[in-house]
């Protein structure tokens, strides 16, 4: 991987991380395009650990509050808030555990499961917009329930193509929770494992180890750092805003285009 495709591709991350449409997915469709083969998930880890970090720059404040509360030894709104996003974090604990090859071989299978994925991710999205258009604006909070949902949602969207905040959105709206408040815990509950993989990783040695190499690896993260932080708040805006049965669209498109590539 040179520097220039490690930086292309980390704004590809920065940019569709907080959009319904499977960062991963993109990723392995640039690696495909510039003919990029790694043994490992090292680049991938980077750069998602850079767009999570974007987020906690963008959502600061609300981290900030949710410490705060915490902090107060007593049970408050934000400790259970905190309690919610442990709760939806231990199925993808179990996948990490005890399924990382499993998942890291998913990866190595070209643009055909990227593909059948992303069609998966738009039936996702349009089934929940569809099932609850006339709760649109109607949903409660996050629950117990909701959560589990949420985390088990993320923990199938580990394969490459299924998008995890499509999937975690989907979840929440087909759970009875609101857009606005499913947006904000979609994106608040991934902080902890992606940034937890990334320590095991260096941790561990497997960036040091990585076929990608040191240099690309820095500028991929900086790039999805910088670009995650500039669409961050627009990006979310327009999830929030938008109807999830563009994305649905886009989704199809890019899924078709990649299943037909591998059959051509």
């Amino acid at each position: 991987m040179s520097s220039l495709e490690a930086i292309l591709l980390g704004l590809v991350q920065g940019l569709t991380e907080f959009l319904p449409v499977s960062s991963s997915g993109h990723l392995a469709i640039g690696k495909a395009l510039f003919g990029i083969e790694t043994s490992d998930l090292s680049f991938e880890v980077a750069v998602h650990a850079a767009t999570v970090l974007a987020t906690l720059v963008v959502f600061w404040k609300d981290i900030l509050a949710l410490l705060q509360g915490l902090f107060k030894f007593k049970w408050n709104p934000e400790t259970r808030y905190i309690c919610l996003i442990l709760l939806s974090m231990i199925p993808v604990f179990i996948v990490g555990m005890f399924f990382k090859d499993s998942v890291e071989e998913l990866f190595g299978n070209g643009l055909l499961v990227v593909g059948i994925a992303l069609l998966v991710t738009a039936l996702l999205l349009f089934l929940s917009e569809t099932l609850t258009a006339r709760q649109a604006g109607e949903g409660g909070k996050v629950t117990w329930k909701s959560a589990l949902w949420m985390g088990l949602a993320q923990a199938v969207a580990v394969v490459p193509g299924l998008s995890r905040s499509g999937s975690t959105i989907a979840a929440g709206l087909l759970s009875g929770v609101s857009k606005q408040e499913v947006t904000r815990f979609s994106f608040l509950m991934v902080l902890i494992p992606i940034l937890g993989e990334a320590f095991l990783d260096v941790v561990g040695g497997d960036f040091a180890a990585s076929s990608v190499g040191t240099l690309p690896l820095v500028l991929g993260f900086l790039a999805a750092f910088v670009s995650g932080l500039f669409a961050c708040k627009v990006m979310i805006a327009i999830v929030r805003r938008a109807r999830l049965k563009w994305f649905a669209l886009y989704c199809v498109l890019v899924g078709a285009a990649c299943i037909v590539s591998t059959l051509v």
